[in-house]
């Protein structure tokens, strides 16, 4: 028998990925996915009474990634101000004792790096049922899930019918101790010459796949790994 909330949870989640991990061959467009994430920012045609340009429901994937190309700019002090005003209103929506930690990640979060103008968040939690908990909450507040899995949850906010919000969001839903961006970042931080050589890569490979999300994250994995992997042994248990 199908969970309750899982069923509520699957009605409002979007399950064509704007960016993912896995091959988005393999994952077929139902009706009213697109529709859903429409649906929540009000660019539905009907609700909003003709908006302009192709909905996204109509929208092949292709075409999306034309919408939401991969641009890096210089990097932006206000990024900081962003993640804290975020993070303050979160931790205004869920219930204290349900997050456990929320930390500013990715590569807005390391000073001088060059990155996607989109501020990343990671909220650890202490279980599944925490983590269906604030996803709920937070999709009742203007967040979409782009993706969901048994431990881990992708949210975002700023996507648009006309392209990215003046602020973009990723929030990454996780259990406890999932968190191997905390020890990147920190190392990229801490090794200013492993991070201009992270930029480095990002820049060449930001014009290699400017139009393809899934290429561009595959292509930097392996580096990614990589610094992480050094950065927990030499950290052990920072986090």
């Amino acid at each position: 028998m199908t969970n309750v909330r899982d069923a509520a949870f699957a009605r409002r989640s979007v399950r064509r990925k704007l960016y993912c991990n896995g091959d988005h061959r393999k994952k077929q467009r139902r009706p009213g996915d697109w529709a859903a994430f429409c649906d929540v920012q009000g660019y539905v045609e009907e609700a909003c009474g003709g908006c302009m340009g192709k909905p996204l429901n109509e929208r092949s994937l292709e075409e999306l990634w034309q919408l939401f190309p991969i641009s890096l700019v210089s990097h932006r002090q206000e990024w900081k101000t962003w993640y804290e005003c975020e993070a303050a209103a979160i931790r205004s929506l869920v219930p204290e004792k349900t997050a456990m930690r929320l930390s500013h990640i990715g590569s807005t979060a390391v000073a001088n790096l060059w990155a996607k103008n989109i501020v990343d968040l990671l909220l650890e939690v202490e279980d599944r049922g925490n983590m269906l908990t604030v996803s709920d909450i937070l999709l009742d507040h203007g967040w979409l899930c782009m993706d969901r899995k048994q431990h881990r949850i992708s949210l975002n906010k700023g996507y648009t019918e006309s392209g990215f919000a003046d602020r973009v969001f990723h929030l990454h839903l996780r259990l406890w101790g999932d968190n191997d961006e905390l020890y990147f970042r920190d190392y990229l931080r801490e090794n200013p010459a492993v991070a201009e050589e992270y930029e480095r890569r990002k820049l060449a490979l930001a014009e290699t796949f400017r139009y393809h999300r899934d290429g561009y994250t595959a292509a930097k994995s392996e580096f990614v790994k990589m610094y992480t992997d050094i950065a927990r042994k030499e950290y052990g248990q920072r986090y």
